[in-house]
């Protein structure tokens, strides 16, 4: 079977109109701060724009069947086409020094890993600020995702996207069309961005950085306004409070928001995924919590001007969250409070939050299964012979689902292994090399080691930066969808 060449070409000028568009949008922001940069996110836009609209023409008379092997490519070199047209703002502006430095920011972005090469954050101009938030923003849902809502526009069914865009996912339909089903995903996401919007403005920050940190949040992101992120507020408690609930909400899986809008709270209640993944938060805050407060030589910093349990329980719920939703915000440097909470904090590079979410890492579902097999491997070994099914959501689980979560489990943990070897061999130290593995492969931001919440990653060698970003773009399509298209039998004609 033929690859219909140009229904992806059609699909690649359609996702940079959006591109573009958005780029239009961030020089509306530019104008309006007279940061000195309007003209150039303009041309920015309008050379984005045309390359999006000559694809959509010369390839206007496409076949419009799409087939899964299609599917997966438009997915892969629609994010790189996003990234690396993503990359113009930063060059036109010359807001970014060396290609390799912008490529790392713009992956970093669209991944939703928040990893940054910026020194000083706040020197730069407020068109370029918006413009990094918007590539979280975009990317958190999936841009894939985003585009086959509005697929039926241009009479192309948006199945085989929806599952290369989330391999393995097991995420319940909202609606019986696929499209719908988006619809309603993006309308949930556009309402939180919106209310938590609201709600840090009114909790004292402006509106700007309020809005900046809703888009990144929501998207599960990480890229601040601020030099310190989120410790830069560590005196108005109301506002950190305000992004670690959204942290939850949005490593929480869609759907079970679509529930709670529709009063469906029982189906939140019930479900294992939500159940573990709350577990998770609260063992591991109750913990972290626990150590801090019994260390006094760094637990002056995180109570300053407030009592001490209310200090200590709002920083380690926090930096817990956090890092399972891989968002990447920080309101202290977690790496200094003692190497037993610094091994805890690398664990939890690898928890990830729910499936359906905008949360990066191995995902909370995945966990849950494979020590569901485990335990029940006890039980099988003493009764061979009975009929002993993994259950989920009170649902029996496929083997074939198993041996799939497991295939992951492997592939995963191989990939990380593989990018700490790379790192090493780059020039990176032992623990720098996992931190830098670990957080690039699952989306997290600040990693430990010379990478930690209180550097950035621009001393990171030229190449050991387009290793990161590579590791990125596969964390976060989930390894198969980039892996696929590199295997010999994917070219075969069949």
């Amino acid at each position: 079977m033929k690859i219909n060449h140009k229904i992806i070409s059609y699909f690649i000028g359609f996702l940079l109109l959006f591109n573009g568009g958005f780029m239009f949008v961030s020089s509306i922001v530019s104008y309006y701060y007279k940061d000195g940069i309007t003209m150039d996110m303009i041309y920015s836009g309008i050379i984005v724009t045309l390359i999006g609209g000559l694809l959509l023409f010369l390839n206007r008379n496409h076949d419009k069947q799409l087939n899964k092997r299609e599917g997966y490519l438009v997915v892969v070199l629609g994010w790189l086409a996003m990234i690396f047209t993503g990359t113009l703002p930063y060059l036109l502006t010359g807001t970014i020094d060396g290609f390799s430095n912008i490529i790392f920011e713009t992956t970093s972005g669209f991944t939703t890993t928040g990893a940054t090469i910026l020194n000083d954050v706040e020197a730069m101009p407020e068109g370029i600020l918006f413009w990094r938030s918007i590539t979280h923003w975009l990317g958190g849902m999936g841009i894939i995702v985003f585009a086959i809502a509005i697929l039926p526009l241009l009479g192309i069914g948006g199945m085989q996207l929806f599952s290369a865009e989330s391999p393995g996912m097991n995420t319940d339909k909202l609606h019986p069309r696929i499209t719908d089903t988006a619809k309603r995903l993006w309308l949930i996401y556009l309402s939180y961005t919106l209310i938590e919007t609201v709600l840090l403005t009114f909790a004292g920050m402006t509106i700007f950085d309020a809005i900046n940190h809703s888009m990144s949040n929501i998207a599960s992101g990480g890229f601040s306004t601020k030099n310190e992120s989120l410790a830069f507020w560590n005196d108005q408690p109301l506002i950190q409070y305000i992004v670690i609930f959204f942290m939850f909400i949005a490593g929480t899986n869609f759907v079970l928001s679509y529930f709670g809008f529709k009063g469906k709270f029982r189906n939140i209640i019930k479900n294992d995924e939500f159940k573990i993944y709350s577990l998770f938060i609260a063992v591991f805050t109750l913990i972290v919590a626990s150590v801090i407060y019994l260390n006094t030589d760094f637990l002056s910093e995180l109570t300053e001007g407030f009592t001490r349990i209310e200090g200590v329980f709002r920083h380690a719920l926090f930096q817990v969250v956090s890092i399972i939703t891989t968002t990447g915000f920080t309101t202290a440097d977690y790496t200094a409070w003692g190497p037993i909470l610094l091994l805890i904090f690398f664990g939890l590079m690898f928890v990830g939050g729910s499936t359906g979410s905008t949360a990066g890492g191995f995902k909370v579902m995945r966990h849950l299964l494979i020590i569901k097999n485990g335990l029940l491997q006890f039980k099988r070994i003493l009764h061979p012979h009975a009929i002993l099914p993994i259950r989920y959501n009170e649902k029996s689980v496929s083997s074939g689902i198993m041996f799939n979560i497991l295939g992951f489990f492997i592939v995963y943990m191989l990939s990380f292994i593989a990018g700490a070897l790379v790192f090493s061999i780059l020039g990176l130290d032992f623990e720098s090399s996992l931190g830098v593995s670990a957080s690039s492969l699952g989306n997290v931001g600040p990693s430990i080691g010379d990478f930690g919440p209180s550097s950035n990653f621009y001393n990171l060698p030229f190449l050991a930066k387009w290793w990161s970003s590579f590791l990125m773009l596969l964390g976060r399509l989930e390894l198969y969808t980039v892996l696929i298209i590199i295997t010999p039998y994917f070219w075969r004609n069949t």
